[in-house]
């Protein structure tokens, strides 16, 4: 408590905190207005996957050389622009009318989210030079809280805004004035936003250069390996649930947008929750542990999904996912900070991220297709068998796997 009054008394936190939070919100806006436009326009799981797919890309395509980018550029400056590109690309979408536009949606969005790939890794390099390094895990944990928080507050505000005006015109035009009051506030900072000089030349092959180094450092670590596979079997299932869940909403359930609030509230609320439990079971249960119990219950919960009836069913099963949701995030971390030296943790998670990324990306390309064939319900019963698979897969590399735990030095301070 004392290090979160510190850190809301420091202004340029205030500014930059402000700043996200408003970013989560405008993000969370954009991302659920576009799925139910998309939903009105087509009635159609694919072309609402394809949303998410444009979405998820970047990080695939433009996230790993953003971030080496990032690390030569004025971080403020990169922030700046950022916003400000994002506020100019938002009101293309009042263009799009009919079904035969939204191809308009996919490569808006598709910029969008590159561009976003700049922001978000410009933002968390400035936090050490605004907070200091002992203010740093503090400032990271309300972050994460405020995530999860205006992301809620986002969904729920595009499902209200939709509902009762039932047009997006409101929606767009208030994500762009999100941008702008970002760029405003990242302006009015105070610290330098210049990056260090090293000497080195950017260029196409280092970002390709830092995911080979990344891919190398969990080839050799067999619990690495294991999460990888196991949470890469994951991903391709959640996938593609997120992929068909706005569909099942609104089409199969038939109930207004403005649900989406209370669902999307009702996962968060227990996610909030259970990071506490996950405290308790960090000192009672190691993360190989964790991790096959949690995939497992996720896969079980997401293949109920296909028998609901009503969103307070769906509510509920949501609440229930999200109590594990928490613990398997933190026993991933863990994992990756214990069995990663601590020069080479960005490379490694870079690496990571895209696997899962592209893993995420198959997924959601193919539950579209499949959703129109199979139907949505069968989509939810063939990703909580895989989710499952994953939880059996992840579980065997585990008990394979010796640990070879890179130990952290006494002085340094894991983040």
């Amino acid at each position: 408590m004392n290090d979160l009054k510190d850190l809301l008394r420091i202004p340029d936190f205030r500014r930059l905190w402000m700043a996200q939070a408003i970013s989560y919100f405008g993000d969370s806006l954009t991302l659920f207005g576009l799925l139910f436009l998309v939903q009105r326009l087509t009635g159609n799981a694919a072309s609402v996957a394809g949303i998410l797919i444009a979405m998820s890309l970047p990080m695939l395509v433009v996230g790993l050389g953003a971030g080496v980018w990032v690390d030569r550029l004025n971080r403020k400056r990169v922030m700046i622009w950022s916003d400000i590109l994002r506020a100019l690309l938002v009101p293309i979408f009042l263009i799009v009318q009919s079904a035969d536009q939204v191809w308009m949606i996919y490569i808006v969005a598709f910029l969008i989210a590159s561009v976003s790939s700049f922001f978000a890794p410009a933002r968390t390099a400035l936090v050490p030079k605004v907070v200091g390094m002992d203010k740093l895990m503090a400032a990271n944990s309300i972050s994460e809280s405020s995530r999860v928080l205006f992301g809620v507050l986002g969904t729920a505000t595009a499902g209200i805004l939709v509902g009762l005006f039932d047009g997006f015109s409101v929606v767009f035009t208030i994500d762009a004035l999100t941008f702008v009051a970002s760029a405003l506030l990242v302006a009015r900072l105070s610290v330098s936003g210049r990056a260090e000089a090293t000497g080195e030349v950017v260029d196409k092959p280092s970002a390709r250069r830092e995911f080979a180094a990344g891919m190398r450092v969990i080839r050799r670590s067999r619990l690495l390996m294991g999460m990888l596979v196991g949470a890469s079997i994951t991903m391709f299932g959640l996938g593609a649930v997120n992929a068909v869940l706005v569909p099942f909403v609104v089409g199969e359930l038939a109930l207004k947008e403005t649900w989406f609030g209370l669902l999307e509230a009702s996962q968060a609320t227990s996610m909030i929750l259970a990071g506490a439990l996950a405290a308790v079971l960090a000192t009672r249960l190691k993360p190989t542990t964790v991790i096959p119990i949690g995939l497992g219950v996720v896969g079980v919960v997401a293949g109920l999904f296909a028998g609901l009836t009503s969103v307070w069913q769906l509510g509920a099963l949501l609440f229930v996912m999200g109590w594990f949701v928490t613990p398997l995030q933190a026993s991933f971390a863990t994992i990756i900070q214990t069995e990663t030296p601590p020069e080479m943790l960005g490379r490694t998670g870079a690496a990571l991220n895209a696997a899962l990324t592209g893993s995420n990306v198959a997924a959601m390309a193919i539950a579209g297709a499949f959703a129109a064939v199979i139907g949505v319900r069968s989509v939810f019963v063939a990703a909580g068998v895989i989710v499952v698979i994953s939880a059996v897969v992840t579980a065997l590399m585990f008990r394979a796997a010796p640990s070879t735990s890179v130990q952290p030095e006494p002085q340094l301070e894991m983040v």
